[in-house]
């Protein structure tokens, strides 16, 4: 009797990257392709985008960097839909992005001695432990340290606990600087008629020192009525009109401005400054919210002042991170 042996059958080999057809059919991949073309488009023309109305304008310029997930997004659609044409496309995005905002993943610090270091952070009205973060912000080493969204009782708590570390300090309204460096020719700037920003001068060892802190109105994404900025446009406006009569010199603008440096809406009064973080810093720097950050809101701008680097700080009570920056004369 004749017995027969089957032979095992060779292993099928796994694809590790999806098969694209030779010929695909035409219409594969276009959805795609014009998603990503879209994309691209938003990237380097975000400038052309109406603001008036639901202000969508300053609402993508405010999450420009996000516009990372859509090209991944875009990207892995395309190698599932395994079409040449929509890879291609979905391409695009993901150097444009790179081109842009590629600079941001690395160092842009120049390095070497500062001469000051200064941090702003909004410390949260609603925060339960104004007394640790005083602490948790004079152990930074800041000569300068400017405070938003103070409220009374929180406001004597963080006049005694940085009364040691920084013995002079000036407030007006929900809005305060502490310093190392004696502060003279205080004065409120009115910005709305419920808040106020701050200008004095410090007198630091490199010579006089204009330094202004700002806290623009909060803004909100609601429906039917989109991007509500209005209130800070309103105030922002304001301030630029305060810094086109200041005098020139080495200056300084801390603060939570409720939007970043690309919103152009804000370009009257970020145009007149260079960013600390942009300059010296490395990522994007994002400081809202605190658990999660996906916007940098707050910023440390600077005039006839070099940035040395730039960072944020670790988490307080608040909802924001606290920013720093050290910098040259």
């Amino acid at each position: 009797m004749n017995v027969r042996a089957d032979t095992p059958a060779a292993p099928r080999r796994r694809r590790l990257l999806p098969r694209f057809d030779r010929a695909p059919h035409v219409g594969r991949g276009r959805l795609i392709a014009a998603l990503a073309v879209l994309v691209t488009l938003l990237m380097l023309l975000h400038g052309w985008i109406p603001d008036r109305g639901p202000h969508l304008g300053s609402l993508v310029e405010t999450f420009l960097p996000w516009t990372a997930a859509a090209a991944v997004a875009l990207l892995a659609a395309a190698l599932l839909r395994r079409s040449r044409v929509a890879v291609a496309a979905a391409l695009l995005p993901a150097a444009t992005w790179a081109g842009v905002h590629g600079g941001t993943f690395l160092d842009r610090g120049t390095g070497g001695p500062a001469d000051l270091t200064v941090v702003t952070h909004n410390v949260d009205d609603v925060n339960p432990d104004p007394a640790g973060t005083a602490r948790a912000l004079a152990a930074s080493g800041a000569q300068l340290i400017a405070l938003e969204e103070l409220t009374g009782p929180a406001l004597r708590e963080y006049e005694r606990t940085l009364a040691a570390s920084h013995p002079y300090h000036a407030v007006a309204g929900t809005v305060g600087l502490w310093s190392t460096y004696p502060l003279r020719d205080t004065a409120a700037v009115p910005l709305v008629p419920w808040r106020s920003a701050l200008r004095t001068t410090a007198q630091t060892p490199g010579g006089p020192l204009t330094v202004y802190v700002a806290h623009l109105p909060s803004v909100r994404i609601l429906p039917g009525s989109g991007f509500t900025t209005g209130r800070r446009n309103e105030a922002a406006g304001r301030l630029a009109a305060e810094l086109a009569s200041a005098p020139a010199g080495r200056t300084l603008l801390l603060g939570d401005f409720n939007g970043t440096t690309d919103d152009r809406a804000l370009a009257p009064v970020t145009g007149r400054f260079r960013s600390a973080q942009e300059a010296a810093g490395t990522w994007f720097g994002f400081s809202w919210p605190a658990r999660f950050p996906v916007a940098r809101i707050d910023q440390i701008l600077l005039r006839d002042l070099t940035p040395v680097s730039a960072w944020t700080l670790p988490a307080t009570a608040s909802d924001h991170l606290p920013v720093a920056a050290s910098l040259r004369w």
